[in-house]
């Protein structure tokens, strides 16, 4: 009942996973989101990064932390991401 009511008020948000790469404006991160592309005429798979700048509200989002983005309305005009989840802290990988 609850996937009907999303669908109501605009359909399902893109979500996205990144490692924060700045964290030095306020309440403001900015995402690096990597993706495999083929390349079109000798099929490698290369990788490529598009930046995100993400909103987060307590500021407790650190550089090499990897969260999870969700799309939104727009906060400014490169800002229409929110940081729903801090997936790893950076101190914790090994």
């Amino acid at each position: 009942m609850s996937e009907t009511s999303e669908k109501a008020a605009g359909g399902r948000q893109r979500t996205v996973t990144g490692r924060v790469v700045s964290n030095k404006m306020e309440k403001t991160v900015s995402v690096a989101v990597e993706r495999l592309v083929k390349h079109p005429v000798y099929g490698k798979y290369i990788r490529r990064t598009t930046k995100f700048l993400a909103h987060d509200e307590g500021n407790e989002c650190r550089e090499g932390d990897l969260v999870s983005v969700a799309e939104c309305r727009p906060f400014s005009k490169r800002k229409a991401w929110r940081v729903v989840d801090i997936v790893e802290r950076a101190d914790e990988r090994v």
